[in-house]
């Protein structure tokens, strides 16, 4: 059994809320936030008052607010669990993305108290997968389409009309490059082409031998 000198003092769990690694909020049985954490209010740089009721939602981006309150809402109805992202406006004016996770709150004669969340600015992450999820659509789209190819020498027709080399065309619109060297169905071909040119060769400067 722990000892009574180790169990938590209300003071102890203010503090603990209050100056907590990440961003808390607290909602009534009516939707509505009355309570978030220092860390938060030093986040937006809003007081208490001005975030309270839906007062919270002024810092949420233009783009995300109808989604955000939303999703909100529907979990809130149903009294389960939420998990959702969306920017932010912090203190400096810059928005940053905001991993928001709520979850119900009980009495202990399991009546219905609201909610509580906590956030953590998921910025980098965010950044991170639109980069990566941009370089595999642009890898995605290389060489996608339909492509203007003669039929006799392979060249193909390039986006400004003129014809390039396969090879060329293919290195302006990716990141492959060539490295030659003959396949076996080929290789029989260039080696009896070598030996006619030096056969005409011979021939050509009178070298019967």
């Amino acid at each position: 059994m722990p000892d009574s000198k180790s169990r938590l003092t209300a003071e102890d769990y203010a503090a603990l809320v209050e100056q907590a690694p990440i961003m808390i909020w607290r909602a009534r049985t009516d939707s509505l936030c009355d309570y978030f954490n220092a860390r938060w209010l030093a986040f937006t740089g809003r007081s208490l008052e001005l975030e309270q009721g839906n007062g919270w939602a002024e810092g949420v981006h233009p783009e995300d607010l109808q989604r955000c309150v939303d999703h909100y809402l529907v979990h809130f109805n149903q009294r389960v669990p939420f998990e959702m992202e969306y920017r932010l406006r912090r203190h400096d004016g810059a928005w940053r993305w905001i991993l928001d996770q709520g979850t119900p709150l009980f009495a202990l004669d399991g009546g219905f108290r609201g909610f509580t969340g906590s956030c953590i600015d998921v910025t980098e992450r965010v950044e991170a997968q639109a980069t990566l999820a941009q370089a595999q659509e642009m890898k995605i789209r290389t060489l996608q389409g339909l492509l203007p190819i003669c039929m006799l020498c392979k060249k193909i027709k390039n986006d400004r009309g003129y014809w390039d080399e396969l090879e060329t065309y293919i290195r302006e619109h990716s990141a492959a490059d060539f490295s030659h060297c003959l396949c076996p169905d080929c290789y029989p071909l260039y080696v009896s082409q070598l030996q006619n040119e030096v056969q005409d060769m011979k021939a050509s400067r009178g070298d019967a031998s």
